[in-house]
């Protein structure tokens, strides 16, 4: 059962937002594609052990604090006998194991996955303790690239690579024991701990004025739109879609961009820059959102 589901974190749903808007540096472009390959990697890991027929309670990208210590678990699954912690790593290409040290094959030093695993397990191991619960926490590396290769790799270490993940999955689904509450408890209790909001983030520095206006097309991403009555067509890929859902789309990724902005008829009108008329806003705006206040005054959550 998933008790918690893994969506696009706010970092990466804003840089996607800030790439087509912005002009990133290259460091900041290359930061945006490690979040979405490793975004890509969990999910392909969520697909695998969502197939998992033994009782168990699935919670997916929490991120825990204990003692003043923020720690982030990409994926925990918690059975009858044990609590697993699993760093999900989507590598491609070799690389090379060296005295507890992880290489690119061309000798460019990573950071070892092991050392967050291990780091988040033992925080996670006092947190549940403090709060009275004692559970067996095994943690792994799930390589989860079928394209990744990694020469040198220790047997004694808690690495499970692309060929090893169905026949470790089989193993977790022998277990037929059934769930208790305390297991349901403490899954409850992570939940309640998650934390929404990263102190990791990296999202660069920006304001309303150095962004580019429009509509984005919602297939493309092309800013090459034209309204054509009731439609917003694409012209680069043909892609339609009604206004009021193109604009109530541009609405939400306003309120994502500036969370402490209020969202008034003259600003949409600006931000969407295509819709010719600002009565269309308002209309859409108070079919789909509150209106507070009145007049000039007025805005929309």
């Amino acid at each position: 059962m998933i008790i918690k589901k893994r969506f696009k974190s706010k970092e990466l749903l804003i840089m996607e937002l800030l790439e087509k808007r912005m002009n990133l540096s290259t460091q900041q472009k290359s930061y945006l594609q490690s979040l979405e390959r490793g975004y890509r990697g969990e999910v392909l890991f969520d697909n695998l052990i969502e197939t998992l027929h033994c009782e168990c309670l699935i919670l997916n990208d929490l991120l825990l604090n204990y003692n003043n210590t923020t720690f982030q678990i990409d994926s925990l699954l918690i059975t009858s006998n044990q609590v697993n912690v699993f760093e999900i790593k989507n590598y491609e290409g070799d690389y090379i194991y060296e005295s507890d040290r992880l290489f690119t094959i061309s000798k460019k030093e990573i950071i070892n996955p092991l050392h967050q695993l291990n780091r988040s397990k033992f925080l996670l191991q006092q947190l549940i303790l403090e709060q009275g619960y004692s559970f067996n926490i095994e943690a792994f590396v799930i390589f989860i690239n079928p394209n990744f290769t990694l020469y040198q790799a220790p047997l004694n270490k808690p690495f499970i690579f692309p060929t090893q993940i169905n026949s470790f999955l089989n193993k977790l689904n022998q277990n037929r024991a059934q769930l208790g509450e305390r297991q349901k408890q403490l899954a409850k209790l992570l939940l309640s701990l998650h934390i929404y909001d990263s102190p990791y983030s990296q999202i660069p520095d920006y304001n309303y004025e150095q962004l580019k206006k429009g509509i984005t097309c919602h297939q493309c991403e092309s800013f090459s739109l034209k309204i054509d009555g009731k439609l917003c067509i694409c012209q680069s890929c043909g892609y339609k879609e009604s206004v009021t859902t193109a604009i109530t789309r541009s609405v939400e990724e306003f309120k994502l961009l500036f969370p402490d902005k209020l969202i008034t008829t003259n600003i949409i009108y600006e931000w969407c820059k295509i819709i010719n008329s600002k009565k269309r806003i308002q209309r859409t705006l108070a079919s789909n959102y509150k209106k507070v206040g009145n007049n000039k005054w007025a805005y929309y959550e």
